[in-house]
């Protein structure tokens, strides 16, 4: 029987001390706060942004905002038709677009560089974190550093154009390699410094992904010969095929060394325009994903728009953009470190876990 009353009695006193504990930690004084939402610090809606140049700004798409469609010397046509926002990330709710057609890595990083008027993009996301929590940011620059992409496509225009000119590619491709290395450490410099944006808004790594995309080819060589001129594609062939085959898988691979010196995750684009670039369709351009030679005519009559009649040449089209926004999706989803988009069996972009081949 005392026995029995020591149970009684020890039990009795471990259950004041669990309530002492209990009032200890949760009461007055000592109530925890609030539990912070998962994922990113802040206030406001989960958003993905998307910083870079043409590739993601939409350019191509048209509906270019008023506001970045020359207004006040700003030509970083945004189009709401742009791959951002083509994604469908469950859990995001706002879908923002700081890129800007042309930018170079500078532009994107902290600093006093700038695009078409417009300030660093980086800068720019300093203020969205204010009132937005960031969970994915993807970025797409360097094609407009040293490998200087829109020249290129240039000088392949003019190799065409001047018969008596070796291909552009003969004098392109004995430097290209040494572009593309000069590129790398000022693509991972603008990659660091989004990454310090978010440190010093309280973001930590795990908070959000960073995802650094490279660029697919606008053109190839299955180009039909009524539209290798003026019409659409004014390339000659052994050019085309060097861009598709060699240019811009370089170029991507360049891309991928500054995505694993900064931690970013990579999705390789220099395969996901095959078979629907500018002109492969012949006298059918709704199944092209990229703009051919395009001449804004109504441009030409404004000096201060004139010089950018022939911008929307050769970048994804609207068709291009959401094909890029549902790879970006799927991409999203997983935890793969890196992927490609690939056309899968239904002729579609998907997000295939290899960036070989």
């Amino acid at each position: 029987m005392r026995r029995y009353r020591w149970w009684i009695g020890g039990g009795v006193i471990l259950f004041v001390a669990v309530l002492a504990a209990v009032f200890v930690f949760s009461g007055p004084g000592n109530r925890p706060g609030p539990l912070r939402p998962p994922g990113p610090p802040g206030v406001g809606p989960l958003t993905i942004v998307t910083l870079g140049d043409s590739t993601l700004s939409g350019e191509g798409a048209g509906a270019y905002t008023p506001d970045t469609n020359g207004s006040n010397g700003d030509w970083c046509h945004r189009s709401p038709e742009a791959a951002v926002f083509e994604t469908h990330v469950p859990g995001i709710t706002a879908k923002v677009n700081l890129a800007c057609s042309g930018a170079k890595s500078a532009q994107v990083g902290l600093g006093d560089a700038k695009q078409w008027t417009e300030l660093s993009q980086a800068e720019q996301l300093a203020n969205l974190v204010k009132d937005h929590r960031v969970a994915a940011v993807v970025i797409a620059v360097g094609a407009n550093d040293d490998p200087q992409f829109s020249a290129l496509v240039t000088q392949c225009f003019q190799s065409w154009f001047l018969s008596g000119n070796a291909p552009c590619s003969t004098s392109i491709s004995a430097g290209w390699q040494d572009r593309i290395n000069a590129m790398v450490p000022k693509v991972a410099s603008a990659v660091a410094d989004v990454k310090t944006v978010l440190a010093r808004a309280g973001y930590e790594p795990g908070d959000y992904q960073l995802v650094l995309q490279s660029y697919a080819s606008p053109i190839g060589p299955d180009v039909p010969p009524d539209l290798q001129n003026l019409n659409g594609c004014p390339f000659r062939t052994e050019d085309l095929r060097w861009v598709s085959d060699q240019g811009v898988t370089a170029l991507s691979q360049g891309i991928a060394r500054a995505a694993a010196q900064t931690g970013a995750r990579f999705l390789d684009l220099a395969r996901a325009g095959r078979g629907h670039e500018a002109c492969s369709g012949g006298p059918d351009p709704s199944r092209e994903w990229f703009s051919r030679l395009t001449l804004q005519l109504n441009d030409l009559t404004d000096a201060d728009r004139a010089t950018h009649a022939l911008q929307e040449s050769f970048h994804p089209n609207a068709n291009g953009h959401a094909e890029i926004g549902r790879c970006l999706t799927e991409f999203l989803a997983t935890a793969l470190p890196s992927a490609a988009c690939l056309a899968g069996p239904d002729g579609n972009l998907h997000a295939a876990a290899t960036v070989s081949g």
